[in-house]
């Protein structure tokens, strides 16, 4: 059963934080139902398609829907949302084991991106 503590999530933080520094990029970091890390993108250099607006990232898809920078910083945000995560779920059978879910957010639908040049 999926399951995120506030514990964890303050020893995953300066971890996300180097992340978010080496990229230049404002968020804040959440935990949502007890089972899901949530990082919220406020503000930064990288998505200019999203000023303005909000977009939900499918971690699963980042390498085949996102290129440059942006990929290379949501592939290094995701790996370090993981640190220390397992996935044993087997889809076939309808089996999901995993030691929590990652949610990346551009934006939140009340409060939208905003791109910095």
């Amino acid at each position: 059963m999926a399951y995120m503590s506030q514990k964890n999530k303050k020893l995953l933080a300066p971890l996300i934080k180097k992340v978010m520094d080496k990229f230049n990029m404002k968020g804040s970091l959440g935990v949502n139902n007890h089972s899901t890390l949530v990082m919220n993108l406020k503000s930064g250099p990288l998505f200019e398609q999203c000023d303005g607006n909000h977009e939900q990232v499918n971690t699963y898809w980042i390498e085949k829907h996102w290129s440059g920078l942006q990929k290379a910083f949501l592939v290094e945000l995701n790996e370090v949302m993981s640190v220390g995560n397992h996935d044993n779920s087997d889809v076939q059978c309808d089996y999901f084991d995993v030691g929590w879910y990652v949610d990346i957010n551009i934006g939140k639908w009340n409060k939208p991106y905003v791109w910095i040049a």
